[in-house]
């Protein structure tokens, strides 16, 4: 039993060990973030000397050099997992490999993978081999893969959404789950949501659904721990967002007005006066926050009394509000970001390896150049949503037991956070480096084209009598 998913993981950990470690080893060169994570885990670069042309941008770093570790400002559950591969790499060698950070992510993915497939519901090993076979299409794709071998926090973000979502389908499965893997369920919902700040929603949308899962059993144990996880995953996120670095706030508010609000408006100054902000500064309009400019600085002094002290997320929310339109527009620049699930101004090879400068990898990419003829418009995106999650609340309404409840439940979950992640960073810090920042709503589409997919088989292998339906567990069994 389970030899077909046993097998696909099998075959997608050779795929990631050849594509990210062997082939040559790729990565994701540092566009000036890695340095607050580095400062807190004991991480440097090895070359002291080291040019700004060889540290950013182009290449990637294969190696760094151990440093005291200290407090960087920065909190994240990145930190748990680069500082556990830092500990041991420290034990090891004199020398920090970034494939031993690699390989503890390939690890937490296939783990999530098998959680996926196993759990999945489906019967007719046909089906199953098509889950497989797009799982590994799309979620081993080189956007995802490249950036296992890097010190960002998206493949943190990546394994905890996939392991999340195995620890709700083994939770769906089970005729009485245990308390372990309701604890795995929270831990996973937890790193994911404090990976980044921009995640702190998420966990909100997430702990929805740890509530629910108070029905599965009747003890009242089981009843407390499920409330208690909920109600940590809730505080984590509340954390997770007021603890974020003042610099980064500040970043973040520039940036979510100048190159957000005022990029490409009509009036500029009339939508600072909107907000409370001397319109003097208009000038400002269109430019992020470490665009070279004359004139006032982003980090003036000036700046804090004209800007920083009279600006705010509810306030660009409330802006956006009053006028839709504005925001159906950023909305549609988000749609046609959100399929460049690659940043290709970071280059993927060390400088060992004898590629230009910021050469970009191609192998193993075929999903992610297939997603650039996907339509590019919010018109089709929210008619994808909506289309998926009328579905999901059919199944829900048919289902009879749990399981099937639970996993259509789930799919309306992912549509949610895949929402929440397409407008928080358009809320929260405009369009800069828009299609990084839309990571998880990428991790999130790509979930749901696969479930879409896998369901329509389903339905249709069902319907030509290759399979026997089943009424009592219709959403769980896909069909």
């Amino acid at each position: 039993m389970y030899r077909l998913e046993k097998g696909a993981v099998l075959v997608c950990a050779g795929l990631l060990v050849w594509l990210v470690m062997l082939h040559p080893a790729i990565g994701v060169a540092d566009n000036g973030d890695f340095l607050r994570i580095m400062r807190t885990v004991g991480l440097d670069y090895l070359q002291a000397d080291e040019s700004f042309e060889d540290k950013y941008f182009r290449f990637f770093h294969l190696q760094y050099a151990f440093h005291q570790m200290g407090l960087g400002g920065y909190i994240s559950t990145q930190l748990i997992v680069v500082g556990a591969a830092a500990l041991v790499g420290r034990v090891f060698s004199s020398d920090f490999d970034i494939r031993l950070l690699g390989s503890l992510y390939i690890a937490l993915f296939l783990a999530g993978m098998y959680l996926l497939l196993r759990n999945s519901g489906l019967k007719l090993p046909a089906v199953r081999l098509i889950a497989a076979l797009l799982f590994v299409f799309i979620f081993a794709d080189v956007g995802y893969a490249a950036y296992y071998n890097s010190l960002f926090g998206e493949p943190v973000t990546f394994v905890f959404a996939l392991l999340t979502g195995g620890f709700a389908f083994v939770l769906a499965a089970a005729e009485r789950p245990s308390r372990w893997l309701l604890a795995g369920f929270f831990v996973c919902a937890c790193m994911l949501a404090g990976s980044k700040l921009q995640y702190a929603p998420v966990g909100l949308a997430i702990a929805l659904l740890g509530f629910r899962l108070v029905r599965l059993r009747e003890d009242r144990s089981w009843r407390n721990a499920t409330v208690i996880g909920s109600v940590v995953l809730v505080l984590l996120s509340l954390a997770t967002y007021f603890a974020a670095p003042k610099e980064l706030r500040v970043i973040n508010q520039y940036q979510t007005v100048f190159y957000g609000i005022l990029k490409d408006s009509p009036d500029p100054q009339q939508d600072l006066r909107e907000l409370g902000i001397d319109p003097a500064l208009a000038s400002l309009a269109g430019t992020d926050y470490f665009t070279p400019r004359s004139g006032m600085q982003p980090n003036d002094p000036q700046m804090k009394q004209l800007f920083y002290d009279k600006i705010s997320h509810v306030k660009v929310a409330l802006f956006y509000a009053k006028h839709p339109a504005r925001f159906l527009q950023k909305l549609d620049r988000a749609a046609e970001s959100g399929m460049y699930n690659r940043p290709m101004y970071l280059g993927n090879y060390a400088k060992s390896a004898g590629h230009e400068p910021g050469a970009v990898t191609h192998t193993f990419g075929w999903w992610s150049k297939f997603k650039l003829k996907l339509p590019h418009s919010f018109a089709a995106v929210f008619l994808f949503f909506a289309a998926y999650v009328l579905t999901a609340v059919v199944l829900r309404l048919r289902s009879v037991d749990r399981r099937g409840k639970l996993l259509a439940e789930l799919f309306l979950v992912l549509a949610l956070v895949g929402a929440i992640a397409m407008m928080v960073p358009l809320i929260g810090d405009g369009e800069a480096d828009l299609s990084k920042h839309l990571f998880l709503y990428e991790v999130c589409f790509d979930a749901m084209v696969v479930s879409a997919i896998v369901f329509v088989v389903n339905r249709i292998v069902t319907f030509l009598g290759m399979g026997r339906s089943s009424r009592s567990s219709d959403a769980y069994r896909w069909r």
